[in-house]
């Protein structure tokens, strides 16, 4: 299994722990929000749930669909926080059709948008950068 596949696993498995967060009472305050900013909603863990999947069944089928994986998952949680840090709520769980550009402080816009700029972040340099540095090594 080559870094690309591996790669693909521990995002399956980061998704899958950003699920647990929303039922470890540690990480949950006084008004049901998971670390003070995320509100837990089923659409939330729907959607990591099914990033979760995919990842894993991009590693389980090839490197090809685990580079895929990482070009449109990282276009796609990145793009979402930007619009977070920009208007106070994403796409991917609906926020900007549900409540709108929301009236929130930068810092709270940074970081409730950060998880979502970091791992689209990281899964480009995946998808576009580590993918074709390492492919030439796949087929040698």
């Amino acid at each position: 299994m080559d870094i690309i596949r591996l790669c693909a696993w521990g995002y399956a498995a980061l998704l899958g722990f950003v699920i647990l967060t929303g039922y470890i009472p540690a990480f949950i305050d006084a008004n049901d929000m998971i670390f003070g900013l995320f509100r837990r909603t089923w659409y939330a863990d729907g959607l990591h749930l099914v990033s979760a999947l995919w990842a894993a069944a991009a590693a389980m089928t090839s490197r090809r669909a685990s580079e895929l994986f990482f070009q449109l998952f990282g276009v796609f949680y990145f793009a979402d926080g930007v619009l977070g840090l920009l208007t106070g709520s994403g796409y991917l769980d609906f926020g900007i059709l549900i409540n709108g550009v929301l009236n929130l402080p930068l810092s709270t816009r940074i970081f409730a948008n950060a998880p979502h700029l970091g791992l689209g972040g990281v899964a480009i340099l995946i998808g576009y950068l580590l993918v074709p540095r390492t492919r030439a090594a796949v087929h040698a």
